[in-house]
Protein backbone atom coordinates (compact mmCIF):
# COMPACT_ATOMS: atom_id res chain seq x y z
CA UNK A 1 0.00 0.00 0.00
CA UNK A 2 1.31 3.55 -0.75
CA UNK A 3 0.40 5.82 1.70
CA UNK A 4 1.49 9.52 2.25
CA UNK A 5 1.10 10.60 5.91
CA UNK A 6 0.73 14.66 5.90
CA UNK A 7 0.63 16.69 9.18
CA UNK A 8 1.51 20.26 10.24
CA UNK A 9 3.85 19.51 12.36
CA UNK A 10 3.77 21.16 15.74
CA UNK A 11 6.68 23.64 17.41
CA UNK A 12 6.66 21.65 20.45
CA UNK A 13 8.63 18.74 19.23
CA UNK A 14 8.81 15.23 20.61
CA UNK A 15 6.74 16.38 23.59
CA UNK A 16 3.46 16.73 21.03
CA UNK A 17 1.63 13.48 21.29
CA UNK A 18 0.44 14.47 17.38
CA UNK A 19 3.82 14.76 16.20
CA UNK A 20 5.26 11.47 17.78
CA UNK A 21 2.02 9.68 16.51
CA UNK A 22 2.28 10.73 12.82
CA UNK A 23 5.77 9.68 13.26
CA UNK A 24 5.35 6.53 14.59
CA UNK A 25 2.36 5.46 12.02
CA UNK A 26 4.88 5.98 9.71
CA UNK A 27 7.93 4.13 10.98
CA UNK A 28 5.16 0.94 11.90
CA UNK A 29 3.69 0.84 7.84
CA UNK A 30 6.98 1.10 6.83
CA UNK A 31 8.68 -1.52 8.81
CA UNK A 32 5.48 -3.78 7.94
CA UNK A 33 6.59 -3.27 4.18
CA UNK A 34 4.17 -0.51 2.71
CA UNK A 35 5.71 2.48 0.75
CA UNK A 36 5.49 5.53 3.22
CA UNK A 37 6.02 8.99 2.73
CA UNK A 38 5.85 11.37 6.16
CA UNK A 39 5.86 15.06 5.23
CA UNK A 40 5.44 17.32 8.30
CA UNK A 41 5.43 20.79 7.62
CA UNK A 42 6.48 23.80 10.07
CA UNK A 43 5.35 27.06 10.50
CA UNK A 44 7.46 29.82 10.25
CA UNK A 45 6.60 32.23 13.12
CA UNK A 46 10.56 33.98 12.83
CA UNK A 47 8.53 37.80 12.14
CA UNK A 48 5.26 39.42 11.83
CA UNK A 49 5.12 38.82 7.66
CA UNK A 50 5.65 34.90 9.28
CA UNK A 51 2.26 35.36 11.36
CA UNK A 52 0.22 36.72 8.59
CA UNK A 53 1.20 34.39 6.16
CA UNK A 54 0.80 31.60 8.96
CA UNK A 55 -2.96 33.24 9.53
CA UNK A 56 -3.29 33.42 6.01
CA UNK A 57 -2.26 29.78 5.27
CA UNK A 58 -4.57 28.43 8.45
CA UNK A 59 -7.62 29.77 5.43
CA UNK A 60 -6.58 27.99 2.47
CA UNK A 61 -2.99 27.42 2.49
CA UNK A 62 -1.59 26.85 -1.19
CA UNK A 63 -0.97 23.21 -2.33
CA UNK A 64 1.84 22.62 -5.11
CA UNK A 65 3.87 21.05 -2.58
CA UNK A 66 1.23 18.66 -1.76
CA UNK A 67 -0.10 17.81 -5.06
CA UNK A 68 3.67 17.09 -6.16
CA UNK A 69 4.00 14.29 -3.60
CA UNK A 70 0.89 12.57 -4.09
CA UNK A 71 1.79 12.02 -7.83
CA UNK A 72 5.42 11.59 -7.27
CA UNK A 73 4.45 9.10 -4.61
CA UNK A 74 1.58 7.44 -6.22
CA UNK A 75 -0.54 7.78 -2.93
CA UNK A 76 -3.25 5.48 -2.71
CA UNK A 77 -4.04 6.91 0.84
CA UNK A 78 -3.57 10.07 2.02
CA UNK A 79 -3.68 10.60 6.22
CA UNK A 80 -3.63 13.73 7.56
CA UNK A 81 -3.12 14.27 11.13
CA UNK A 82 -2.91 18.08 12.38
CA UNK A 83 -3.78 20.53 9.44
CA UNK A 84 -3.68 24.30 11.13
CA UNK A 85 -1.78 25.74 9.84
CA UNK A 86 0.07 25.10 7.33
CA UNK A 87 -2.07 23.01 5.44
CA UNK A 88 -5.60 23.91 5.92
CA UNK A 89 -8.26 21.87 4.79
CA UNK A 90 -7.77 22.75 1.19
CA UNK A 91 -5.33 19.86 1.40
CA UNK A 92 -8.21 17.56 1.88
CA UNK A 93 -9.68 18.74 -1.61
CA UNK A 94 -6.46 18.09 -3.69
CA UNK A 95 -6.07 15.14 -1.82
CA UNK A 96 -9.14 14.07 -2.66
CA UNK A 97 -8.56 15.80 -6.44
CA UNK A 98 -5.85 13.59 -7.00
CA UNK A 99 -8.34 10.24 -6.80
CA UNK A 100 -6.38 9.29 -3.39
CA UNK A 101 -8.90 7.96 -0.39
CA UNK A 102 -8.50 10.76 1.66
CA UNK A 103 -8.57 9.94 5.76
CA UNK A 104 -7.98 12.74 8.80
CA UNK A 105 -7.03 11.39 12.37
CA UNK A 106 -8.94 13.24 14.44
CA UNK A 107 -6.75 13.69 17.68
CA UNK A 108 -8.87 16.74 19.47
CA UNK A 109 -11.85 18.68 18.34
CA UNK A 110 -10.17 21.67 16.53
CA UNK A 111 -12.81 21.24 13.50
CA UNK A 112 -15.19 22.15 15.80
CA UNK A 113 -13.99 23.90 18.83
CA UNK A 114 -10.98 26.99 17.69
CA UNK A 115 -9.08 25.58 21.06
CA UNK A 116 -9.36 22.11 20.30
CA UNK A 117 -10.35 21.57 23.61
CA UNK A 118 -13.84 22.47 24.40
CA UNK A 119 -12.52 24.14 27.32
CA UNK A 120 -12.55 28.19 28.11
CA UNK A 121 -11.68 29.93 31.58
CA UNK A 122 -11.07 26.56 32.69
CA UNK A 123 -14.06 24.90 32.60
CA UNK A 124 -15.65 22.56 29.89
CA UNK A 125 -17.41 24.81 26.92
CA UNK A 126 -19.68 23.61 24.07
CA UNK A 127 -21.10 27.07 22.97
CA UNK A 128 -19.60 26.39 19.35
CA UNK A 129 -20.40 22.73 19.10
CA UNK A 130 -22.13 22.20 16.01
CA UNK A 131 -22.26 25.78 15.21
CA UNK A 132 -20.18 28.38 13.35
CA UNK A 133 -17.17 29.50 15.95
CA UNK A 134 -18.53 33.17 16.46
CA UNK A 135 -18.56 32.75 19.88
CA UNK A 136 -15.07 31.30 19.59
CA UNK A 137 -14.01 34.88 18.23
CA UNK A 138 -15.42 36.69 20.77
CA UNK A 139 -14.03 35.17 23.85
CA UNK A 140 -10.71 35.01 21.83
CA UNK A 141 -10.31 31.30 22.56
CA UNK A 142 -7.22 30.74 20.00
CA UNK A 143 -4.30 31.71 21.96
CA UNK A 144 -5.85 34.74 22.47
CA UNK A 145 -5.82 36.31 20.10
CA UNK A 146 -8.92 38.09 18.19
CA UNK A 147 -6.99 37.95 14.55
CA UNK A 148 -5.46 34.24 15.13
CA UNK A 149 -9.22 32.99 16.44
CA UNK A 150 -11.09 34.88 13.40
CA UNK A 151 -8.59 33.30 11.00
CA UNK A 152 -9.59 29.58 12.47
CA UNK A 153 -12.93 30.39 12.28
CA UNK A 154 -12.75 31.74 8.94
CA UNK A 155 -11.18 28.74 7.77
CA UNK A 156 -13.34 26.38 9.30
CA UNK A 157 -16.48 27.87 8.22
CA UNK A 158 -15.35 28.13 4.64
CA UNK A 159 -14.68 24.83 4.42
CA UNK A 160 -17.44 23.74 6.00
CA UNK A 161 -19.96 25.77 3.67
CA UNK A 162 -18.07 24.55 0.43
CA UNK A 163 -18.34 21.05 1.44
CA UNK A 164 -14.01 20.69 1.96
CA UNK A 165 -15.05 17.83 4.85
CA UNK A 166 -17.29 16.30 2.33
CA UNK A 167 -14.20 14.98 1.02
CA UNK A 168 -12.84 13.05 3.45
CA UNK A 169 -13.21 9.78 2.75
CA UNK A 170 -13.21 8.25 6.36
CA UNK A 171 -12.67 10.33 9.29
CA UNK A 172 -10.41 8.41 12.79
CA UNK A 173 -11.76 9.23 16.00
CA UNK A 174 -8.93 8.23 18.38
CA UNK A 175 -11.79 7.28 21.03
CA UNK A 176 -15.12 6.71 21.32
CA UNK A 177 -16.04 9.63 23.06
CA UNK A 178 -14.45 11.84 20.34
CA UNK A 179 -16.52 10.54 17.63
CA UNK A 180 -19.77 10.93 19.33
CA UNK A 181 -18.58 15.01 19.44
CA UNK A 182 -18.50 15.34 16.22
CA UNK A 183 -21.24 13.25 15.31
CA UNK A 184 -23.32 15.36 17.44
CA UNK A 185 -21.90 18.53 15.68
CA UNK A 186 -23.31 17.06 12.32
CA UNK A 187 -20.55 14.82 11.17
CA UNK A 188 -21.65 11.81 8.84
CA UNK A 189 -21.61 9.06 11.36
CA UNK A 190 -20.89 6.61 8.75
CA UNK A 191 -17.24 8.25 7.98
CA UNK A 192 -16.43 8.81 11.34
CA UNK A 193 -15.07 5.30 12.98
CA UNK A 194 -12.53 4.86 15.90
CA UNK A 195 -9.35 3.71 15.64
CA UNK A 196 -7.36 4.22 18.76
CA UNK A 197 -3.66 4.60 18.83
CA UNK A 198 -0.97 2.62 20.25
CA UNK A 199 2.29 2.82 21.82
CA UNK A 200 5.82 0.68 21.45
CA UNK A 201 6.92 -2.29 23.65
CA UNK A 202 8.22 -0.33 26.97
CA UNK A 203 10.19 -1.28 29.63
CA UNK A 204 8.09 -3.20 32.21
CA UNK A 205 7.86 -2.23 36.12
CA UNK A 206 9.12 -4.89 38.49
CA UNK A 207 7.24 -4.62 41.66
CA UNK A 208 4.39 -2.53 43.16
CA UNK A 209 6.85 0.95 42.21
CA UNK A 210 8.11 3.85 44.11
CA UNK A 211 6.07 6.55 43.40
CA UNK A 212 2.47 8.09 42.32
CA UNK A 213 3.51 9.88 39.21
CA UNK A 214 1.98 12.76 37.02
CA UNK A 215 3.71 13.99 33.51
CA UNK A 216 2.58 16.55 31.70
CA UNK A 217 1.62 20.29 31.59
CA UNK A 218 1.29 22.41 34.11
CA UNK A 219 -1.61 24.30 33.40
CA UNK A 220 -5.18 24.59 34.38
CA UNK A 221 -7.00 22.25 32.71
CA UNK A 222 -4.96 19.35 33.74
CA UNK A 223 -6.18 19.69 37.27
CA UNK A 224 -2.59 19.13 39.15
CA UNK A 225 -4.25 21.53 42.43
CA UNK A 226 -6.28 19.05 42.81
CA UNK A 227 -3.48 16.56 43.54
CA UNK A 228 -1.99 19.25 45.37
CA UNK A 229 -4.41 19.42 47.50
CA UNK A 230 -4.90 15.51 48.15
CA UNK A 231 -1.52 15.31 49.01
CA UNK A 232 -2.03 17.37 51.97
CA UNK A 233 -3.01 13.88 53.12
CA UNK A 234 -2.43 11.36 50.95
CA UNK A 235 0.59 9.40 51.57
CA UNK A 236 3.63 8.15 49.64
CA UNK A 237 5.61 10.49 46.79
CA UNK A 238 4.25 12.44 44.04
CA UNK A 239 6.59 12.78 41.04
CA UNK A 240 5.64 15.80 38.69
CA UNK A 241 6.88 15.60 35.35
CA UNK A 242 6.61 18.59 33.16
CA UNK A 243 6.28 22.51 32.76
CA UNK A 244 3.52 24.76 32.25
CA UNK A 245 2.30 28.54 33.13
CA UNK A 246 0.96 27.01 36.62
CA UNK A 247 4.45 25.42 37.76
CA UNK A 248 5.49 28.05 39.93
CA UNK A 249 1.93 28.65 41.78
CA UNK A 250 2.11 24.79 42.37
CA UNK A 251 5.45 24.37 44.23
CA UNK A 252 4.58 27.37 46.03
CA UNK A 253 1.75 25.67 47.15
CA UNK A 254 2.97 22.06 47.24
CA UNK A 255 3.04 19.88 50.94
CA UNK A 256 6.06 17.59 51.68
CA UNK A 257 5.89 14.73 49.61
CA UNK A 258 5.38 16.35 46.26
CA UNK A 259 8.83 16.38 44.03
CA UNK A 260 8.82 18.52 40.78
CA UNK A 261 11.26 17.45 38.59
CA UNK A 262 10.12 19.50 35.92
CA UNK A 263 10.84 19.18 32.10
CA UNK A 264 12.82 16.15 31.55
CA UNK A 265 14.60 14.84 28.11
CA UNK A 266 12.44 12.29 26.16
CA UNK A 267 14.62 9.49 26.77
CA UNK A 268 14.15 9.12 30.10
CA UNK A 269 10.42 9.24 30.17
CA UNK A 270 10.11 5.14 29.89
CA UNK A 271 11.98 4.86 32.81
CA UNK A 272 10.34 7.32 34.91
CA UNK A 273 6.77 5.44 34.14
CA UNK A 274 8.28 2.00 34.76
CA UNK A 275 8.79 3.12 38.48
CA UNK A 276 6.02 4.47 39.22
CA UNK A 277 3.26 2.87 41.36
CA UNK A 278 0.57 5.14 38.99
CA UNK A 279 0.26 7.15 36.21
CA UNK A 280 -2.30 9.78 37.78
CA UNK A 281 -4.57 12.23 35.11
CA UNK A 282 -6.51 15.00 36.97
CA UNK A 283 -8.05 16.81 33.88
CA UNK A 284 -10.99 18.65 34.45
CA UNK A 285 -11.15 18.92 30.58
CA UNK A 286 -12.44 16.55 27.36
CA UNK A 287 -8.93 14.48 26.89
CA UNK A 288 -9.76 12.82 23.84
CA UNK A 289 -7.36 9.88 24.42
CA UNK A 290 -3.74 10.53 26.00
CA UNK A 291 -1.01 8.96 24.89
CA UNK A 292 0.47 8.62 28.20
CA UNK A 293 -2.02 6.30 29.33
CA UNK A 294 -1.15 3.66 26.92
CA UNK A 295 2.60 4.17 27.59
CA UNK A 296 1.79 3.42 31.44
CA UNK A 297 -0.24 0.42 30.62
CA UNK A 298 2.66 -0.59 28.09
CA UNK A 299 4.89 -0.26 31.06
CA UNK A 300 2.46 -2.24 33.34
CA UNK A 301 1.86 0.85 35.60
CA UNK A 302 -1.89 1.25 36.37
CA UNK A 303 -3.68 4.67 35.79
CA UNK A 304 -6.03 6.70 38.61
CA UNK A 305 -7.54 9.52 35.86
CA UNK A 306 -10.97 11.69 36.24
CA UNK A 307 -14.20 10.92 34.94
CA UNK A 308 -14.65 12.85 32.04
CA UNK A 309 -14.36 12.98 28.48
CA UNK A 310 -12.63 9.83 26.91
CA UNK A 311 -10.68 8.86 30.32
CA UNK A 312 -13.82 6.87 31.46
CA UNK A 313 -13.21 4.50 28.12
CA UNK A 314 -9.51 4.89 28.30
CA UNK A 315 -9.14 3.60 32.14
CA UNK A 316 -11.10 0.58 33.01
CA UNK A 317 -12.25 1.09 36.40
CA UNK A 318 -10.28 -1.60 39.31
CA UNK A 319 -9.25 -3.26 36.42
CA UNK A 320 -6.65 -1.04 34.51
CA UNK A 321 -6.85 1.55 37.01
CA UNK A 322 -9.56 3.67 39.12
CA UNK A 323 -11.71 6.34 37.89
CA UNK A 324 -12.31 9.04 40.06
CA UNK A 325 -14.36 12.69 40.15
CA UNK A 326 -11.83 14.71 39.00
CA UNK A 327 -12.21 17.50 41.20
CA UNK A 328 -12.89 15.38 44.56
CA UNK A 329 -9.60 15.83 46.31
CA UNK A 330 -10.41 13.47 49.33
CA UNK A 331 -11.15 10.52 46.55
CA UNK A 332 -7.81 11.25 45.33
CA UNK A 333 -6.48 10.53 48.76
CA UNK A 334 -8.69 7.90 49.35
CA UNK A 335 -7.27 6.43 45.63
CA UNK A 336 -3.34 7.03 46.62
CA UNK A 337 -4.15 4.93 49.92
CA UNK A 338 -5.69 2.10 48.19
CA UNK A 339 -2.63 2.03 46.04
CA UNK A 340 -0.12 1.77 48.46
CA UNK A 341 -1.18 -1.18 49.14
CA UNK A 342 1.45 -3.71 47.34
CA UNK A 343 -0.59 -6.23 45.80
CA UNK A 344 -3.54 -4.08 44.90
CA UNK A 345 -0.57 -2.04 42.79
CA UNK A 346 0.52 -4.95 40.99
CA UNK A 347 -3.19 -6.49 40.06
CA UNK A 348 -4.12 -3.19 38.57
CA UNK A 349 -0.68 -3.00 36.96
CA UNK A 350 -1.50 -6.23 35.39
CA UNK A 351 -4.34 -5.70 34.54
CA UNK A 352 -2.88 -2.52 32.48
CA UNK A 353 -0.33 -4.55 30.77
CA UNK A 354 -3.26 -6.95 29.23
CA UNK A 355 -5.14 -4.24 28.38
CA UNK A 356 -1.73 -3.16 26.56
CA UNK A 357 -1.31 -6.06 24.67
CA UNK A 358 -4.69 -6.49 23.75
CA UNK A 359 -5.64 -2.93 22.28
CA UNK A 360 -2.61 -1.03 22.31
CA UNK A 361 0.44 -3.05 21.30
CA UNK A 362 2.27 -2.47 17.97
CA UNK A 363 0.60 -5.77 16.49
CA UNK A 364 -2.99 -4.25 17.51
CA UNK A 365 -2.24 -1.04 15.66
CA UNK A 366 -0.68 -2.25 12.40
CA UNK A 367 -4.13 -4.06 12.31
CA UNK A 368 -6.70 -1.59 12.90
CA UNK A 369 -4.30 0.80 10.55
CA UNK A 370 -4.28 -1.36 8.01
CA UNK A 371 -8.34 -2.46 8.19
CA UNK A 372 -8.86 1.21 8.53
CA UNK A 373 -6.99 2.05 4.68
CA UNK A 374 -8.72 -0.76 3.60
CA UNK A 375 -11.90 0.23 3.96
CA UNK A 376 -11.45 3.90 2.96
CA UNK A 377 -9.83 2.66 0.16
CA UNK A 378 -13.26 0.41 -1.03
CA UNK A 379 -15.06 3.19 0.19
CA UNK A 380 -13.46 5.75 -2.64
CA UNK A 381 -13.93 2.89 -5.15
CA UNK A 382 -17.25 2.82 -4.72
CA UNK A 383 -18.18 6.15 -3.95
CA UNK A 384 -15.37 8.39 -6.64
Amino acid sequence: MRVLIAHSRYLSGSTSGENRMAEDEAKLLADAGHDVMLWSPEPQVGSRFDVVKTGAAAVWAPQRELRSRIRRHRAQVVHFHNLFPTLSPAALRTAHDEGAAVCITLHNYRLMCLPATFLRDGKVCELCLGKVPVQGVRYRCFRGSTAGSAALATSLTLHRTAGTFDRVTRFFAVSGFVRQKYVDAGFDPDRVHVKRNFTWEAPRRAGAGDYFLYLGRLAPEKGVDTLIQAWRKAPGKLLVVGDGPDAEELRRDAPAGVEFAGEVQAGQVADIVAKARALLVPSRWYEAAPRGIIEAYAAGVPVLAGRIGALSEAVEDDVTGLLLPFEDAAAWTDAAERLMNDAEAERLGAGAFESWERSFSPVRGLAGLEAAYEEALAARGTNG
